[in-house]
């Protein structure tokens, strides 16, 4: 059984890279059973959801009461408004629920601030509802290293990582994309650039917060905003180590060419304009 934990009008006031307050929604924080009395834990996996009752189940499912004890995982699930099944599933696994009461539409950068509101880790791990990953047993045991200083990353204020298509899904266009997408990641981190999709963002806690967290008013290439003022006063890394299967549904619905051509029109606003040119990021299902 769920119990409201909190209700409050003004639980998010991250500061946006101008320095002003974003906008405060009101919200409900529910804790359930699986929540963990007077322990910090190490690690909050915190997932943005929207409508994914048919695949929330099979990806919180991934973390099971023997993985979460043994990495000290707490697993937070932000919802933006759900009208489906999405928070009844999410009832039954996730220690935290966040749902959105707002008014507005809330973007995925407001949900994924939120749910680090409610989060206690020392480490944030951002991953998306239709996105697992590929190994969570050796995904949660480098970044239980990483948090400990115990791998070569240990200077590093965030993580990305590759991203694929699961096996049984993956198309030959999808190889090649994905490949080629991995290491144009990876050369602009390399480079000093901060860069990184929001599939899966792995960010030192206090790194986080110091830079205000993610711009709530950003609907599209909030992801690269993020890293890319985490990248100013700390370094980013790309964690080859580890691996994240993500859903081709938005690729397959849309194909990479228009989706490419967002990205880089997105990308670009934000840098000159602070801002995306998309002013919804259309949910895919």
């Amino acid at each position: 059984m769920i119990n409201v934990q909190q209700v409050t009008k003004s639980l998010y006031k991250l500061k946006n890279k101008n320095g002003s307050n974003g906008k405060t929604a009101t919200s409900i924080i529910l804790e359930n059973k699986y929540s963990k009395e007077k322990i910090i834990p190490l690690i909050s996996v915190i997932i943005p959801v929207l409508r994914e009752e048919k695949l929330i189940e099979s990806t919180l499912k991934l973390y099971t009461s023997k993985l979460r004890e043994k990495y000290n995982i707490e697993v937070i699930v932000s919802d933006g408004g759900s009208n489906d099944r999405t928070l009844d599933i999410a009832e039954k696994y996730a220690d935290i629920i966040v749902k959105h009461n707002g008014t507005h539409r809330q973007t995925i950068a407001e949900g994924r601030n939120k749910g680090a509101e409610a989060s206690k880790g020392d480490v944030l791990v951002f991953i998306n509802g239709d996105t697992f990953p590929q190994n969570p047993e050796h995904f949660f045991r480098f970044i239980s290293k990483w948090c400990n200083e115990n791998t070569s990353y240990r200077n590093d204020s965030a993580l990305a990582c590759p991203v694929y298509v699961a096996p049984d899904e993956i198309l030959f266009k999808d190889k090649i994309f994905y490949k080629l997408h991995n290491f144009y990641i990876w050369l602009l981190i390399s480079i000093g650039m901060g860069m990184g999709r929001g599939e899966c963002q792995i960010i030192k806690r206090d790194e986080f917060f110091k830079v205000g967290g993610y711009n709530p008013n950003i609907a599209a290439g909030e992801d690269f905003d993020l890293f890319r003022r985490i990248s100013k006063i700390g370094k980013i890394g790309f964690a080859k180590e580890i691996l994240v299967y993500e859903s081709p549904r938005r690729f397959r619905r849309y194909g990479y060419l228009r989706i490419l051509w967002s990205w880089t029109i997105n990308s670009l606003s934000v840098i000159i304009r602070g801002k995306s040119v998309s002013k919804v990021w259309e949910a895919v299902r």
